[in-house]
């Protein structure tokens, strides 16, 4: 019996406990057994004493105030574990670990550890492990934390093997880079504590949990629960806030689940967050780390131990969060190196989870918004920390989980084929499920409808008006759409008033009737909230750019008629948007745009979509035209950055100074009435057009443009197609007023 023992008192109580359920065998501490002397038959069975929490409230559960007085209820101090024995004997229990023979421990130690390493610390780190697993039998799976990580990876057969292939690339020793790698683990390894888990719960629980009313997808948890027994998982979530790691957090462990390991930037690592937060799971690594190829192998076999081992791994895709609402780029370094892992291990593979947290109201959308108007992000510390937990005492509505389908990582990279763009298609899948996960809030709603082309006020009435067939459309999508009664009545007049009362609206009530409009410098806030729902209607909005360009006229029909025309027009503007949005291969996308014409235009299919055919679709559902405010704020980024770039005519400048310069001439043409949404007027919605503009050779350095078109030509093309895009959301916008009667 090998006793996993501190004190005289855990060990005694492990020998009580052997007498009766295996009285032949003698009891050793772990610490003084020398496998060497064993024999080879001999079974060794681990053994640990486990002390419990007192029970508060229903449950076994660490308190801060345990921590206060130096107390760990978990690891009673060797002078008091007698009286708690006699006292409270329901504290200290004793399990038993998986037991096995020398030989068969021999035989693993053979195949897993390099030459060199002593067998006695291999049987010791293995009945440890052994132990911890009977152990959450008792303290349940949310306990569940890596244990002796260092020194498990630094002494496999595969890390001094791979090691050394590193230092023979680098014209190094080996034992220096085995050295280097190891220092630089130790930097970034997860040294969890049940302690600290419990203490990082209880302190940091307040900057949500009075904020907040928290919502989950319970049948899909319950689904992942049960992945989860035999897969580890990777949740992949959305980044909004700052909180959305302790949200999640605190979903999974109030349903029992292993606390996921959560990679994140280091500057968030200042005490006392970052001490406390790395023993509860959190990994803080570089932003930046290509250069050093010691890291990056030690982070490559870090994440490798974690999928071998099947722990739960989480971080933000994005690598940082939303100053926009809709989902940033996906970052793809972190997902490489799990794939890396995967493949490396014959048998392994992990469940991706992609996972939307939204949120009714933030308090630091403010802040994002200055910094994509131009202002300079605040560094995270002490006081940065003090001032945002003072900000999070008020009450801000509902924040949701849900989960999107979960799948196979490896099932996903056989889909997605060989070649570079391998990783791209699994990135895409994550961030199209988180997107068809993503609620739709009230809030949202509230800020696509007052976010109109025309900035002004509304009524209540107006509003509702404009979400009674935005309502429709979400229920005849089936779309997670919000409780229709907010957005409705006495409802919606209460949305519009939490949104008033957070500064992010102003109400004017002293005329006849309230009307609401955005609030001076607000209209950045309140495009975040709309933002976040907006991919839900982007391929009806091009459903009805390509309807206008067929009504129009403006289509260059060949042999094969109208309709491939009107496709190769959706393809056109979806290339336009490429940048701002996550769309689905070519076939893929053309059917969802047939989905939407079977609701805009039912049986369009024996129809020949002549212009007057559809111009008369447009008409008929003035009411339900979602076009301009969906995609206006794009189309007007692409304005200011197009005509700033033809202004150059041939030159060019640094992406630095075309964006400064494009925030200058945004605010310009927004006050000249030229750019319609003052929210366009984002150095992040510049930086997706400046992308598409160098996705098409117009940010060359060498003055030449795309094919055998001159630089100046080929950017003129992209700004009179921008143009276009303009004109036909300003003729749906007529199309509206006239239904409405409001021309005059």
């Amino acid at each position: 019996m090998l006793a996993e023992v501190r004190t005289a008192c855990e060990l005694q109580a492990v020998r009580e406990w052997a007498a009766t359920t295996h009285p032949d065998a003698p009891v050793r501490a772990l610490r003084e057994v020398v496998a060497d002397d064993l024999d080879p038959d001999t079974e060794l069975i681990p053994a640990r004493a486990v002390w419990l929490p007192a029970v508060r409230q229903g449950e076994r559960r660490v308190s801060l105030a345990d921590v206060l007085v130096l107390s760990n209820p978990r690891r009673p101090m060797a002078l008091r574990q007698k009286t708690i024995k006699n006292r409270r004997p329901d504290r200290l229990r004793v399990v038993q670990g998986e037991p096995a023979t020398v030989a068969e421990l021999r035989a693993r130690y053979v195949n897993e550890l390099a030459e060199g390493e002593p067998f006695t610390a291999f049987v010791s780190v293995q009945a440890s492990l052994s132990a911890e697993r009977a152990e959450r039998q008792i303290v349940g799976d949310r306990y569940k934390v890596p244990r002796l990580v260092a020194e498990q990876i630094s002494s496999s057969a595969r890390f001094q093997a791979k090691a050394a292939k590193l230092a023979a690339e680098l014209g190094r020793p080996a034992a220096a880079v085995v050295q280097e790698a190891t220092d630089k683990m130790s930097n970034f390894v997860a040294t969890q504590s049940r302690l600290m888990d419990d203490v990082f719960s209880s302190v940091f629980s307040n900057l949500h949990e009075r904020t907040w009313t928290v919502s989950v997808d319970l049948d899909t948890l319950n689904r992942l629960r049960t992945m989860n027994k035999s897969h580890g998982l990777v949740f992949l979530p959305s980044h909004r806030s700052y909180v959305d790691p302790l949200v999640l957090a605190e979903v999974l462990r109030g349903h029992d689940f292993p606390p996921n390991l959560v990679l994140g930037g280091n500057n968030l690592s200042f005490w006392p967050v970052g001490p406390i937060a790395r023993r509860a799971g959190m990994i803080f690594i570089r932003r930046k780390f290509g250069g050093d190829p010691v890291y990056k192998f030690a982070m490559r076999s870090y994440l490798s131990f974690i999928v071998e081992k099947r722990f739960n791994l989480e971080w933000y895709i994005e690598g940082g969060r939303s100053r926009t609402g809709k989902l940033r780029k996906p970052m793809l370094g972190l997902l490489a190196y799990v794939v890396d892992a995967v493949e490396q291990l014959e048998d392994s593979d992990v469940m991706v989870v992609p996972t939307s947290i939204v949120y009714d109201q933030l308090h630091e959308i403010g802040a994002m918004a200055a910094e994509s108007a131009g202002g300079t992000k605040k560094p995270e510390g002490i006081t940065w920390l003090l001032k945002y937990a003072k900000a999070q005492r008020s009450y801000l509505g509902e924040a949701r989980v849900r989960f999107g389908e979960p799948f196979s990582l490896r099932q996903a990279l056989r889909e997605a084929g060989e070649g570079r763009a391998r990783l791209d298609k699994v990135a895409f899948k994550v961030m199209d499920e988180i997107n068809a996960a993503t609620p739709i809030s009230a809030t949202s709603l509230a800020g696509f409808a007052i976010l109109g082309a025309r900035d002004r006020a509304y009524t209540a009435a107006e509003i509702e008006a404009i979400l009674a067939p935005l309502l429709d459309y979400i229920d005849q999508r089936e779309l997670p759409g919000p409780d229709p009664a907010l957005c409705r009545g006495v409802g919606l007049r209460r949305t519009l008033r939490e949104l008033t009362d957070a500064g992010v609206l102003t109400a004017y009530d002293g005329g006849t009737d309230t009307v609401w409009s955005i609030a001076p410098g607000n209209h950045a806030v309140a495009a975040y909230y709309r933002n976040g729902a907006l991919h839900h209607f982007v391929d009806r909005a091009i459903v009805e750019l390509g309807l206008l360009a067929t009504a129009e006229g403006d289509l260059n029909v060949g042999e094969g008629g109208l309709l491939p025309a009107a496709q190769q027009e959706a393809l056109r503007i979806r290339d336009l948007l490429k940048f701002e949005f996550f769309f689905p291969t070519k076939d893929v996308f053309l059917h969802r745009l047939g989905a939407e014409l079977d609701l805009v235009a039912p049986g369009w299919r024996e129809v020949s979509p002549t212009p007057e055919w559809t111009d008369r679709v447009l008409h008929d559902h003035a009411g339900a035209l979602f076009a301009r405010r969906t995609l206006q704020p794009f189309f007007d980024a692409q304005l200011v950055v197009a005509e700033r770039l033809v202004c150059l005519g041939d030159a060019s400048l640094g992406k630095d100074q075309v964006l400064a310069d494009c925030l200058g001439l945004g605010r310009q043409l927004s006050l000249q009435g030229i750019v319609r949404s003052k929210d366009s007027v984002s150095t992040e919605l510049y930086d997706a057009a400046y992308q598409l503009a160098d996705n098409r050779g117009l940010v060359p350095d060498d003055g030449t443009g795309p094919g055998d078109t001159d630089l100046a030509t080929a950017r003129q093309k992209w700004l009179d197609e921008v143009r276009s895009m303009r004109e036909r959301l300003r003729r749906i916008a007529w199309i509206e007023a006239e239904q409405a009667g409001l021309l005059r």
